[in-house]
């Protein structure tokens, strides 16, 4: 599939999802994915194994300026959302503007919503409805080392001075 649908169409794209394939399941995660590295790679694959489809939804670049700082994201919301859509696991890509994913997610109605460990289920957003609704909700392992903070602290050390 590898679609970046806009948030107005996710409810009527899912409805299709659903009709055309009965019985699939849909997982859902979210993030900013602002400097793709390996690490959101595997964390993708992770989620995607947990259902038959993966909808991704992506911080808009106000959203990310709001959470993460007026320095951030360094890559605008359409190359974070083109560049996710062309990954091998990632079906659909939706942004949104909001802090939080909580009105994606109960566009969505995932079967599955999946966040890295760096989360305890008690924060995962959008947990009670997910269960409410009869979802499942985990966690998956991050790989130690590997985020967009550290590649940018990197990047930043290597930076020589004027």
């Amino acid at each position: 599939m590898h679609e970046i649908i806009p948030y107005s169409a996710i409810e009527e794209k899912v409805a299709q999802l659903r009709s055309k394939f009965p019985g699939a399941t849909i997982a859902f995660t979210n993030g900013c994915f602002d400097i793709l590295h390996k690490g959101h790679v595997a964390y993708l694959e992770k989620a995607a194994q947990a259902a038959d489809f993966l909808i991704v939804g992506l911080n808009s670049d106000a959203s990310v300026r709001r959470l993460k700082g007026e320095d951030r994201p360094f890559m605008t919301q359409d190359d974070r959302a083109f560049i996710l859509s062309r990954l091998e696991m990632v079906d659909i890509v939706c942004i949104f503007e909001q802090d939080t994913p909580l009105e994606l997610i109960r566009k969505v109605k995932p079967d599955v919503l999946v966040k890295g460990d760096d989360y305890r289920l008690s924060e995962i957003v959008g947990r009670d409805f997910v269960e409410e609704n009869g979802g499942k909700v985990f966690t998956v392992p991050l790989i130690k080392g590997r985020s967009t903070t550290n590649i940018i602290k990197r990047i930043r050390e290597s930076k020589p001075e004027k």
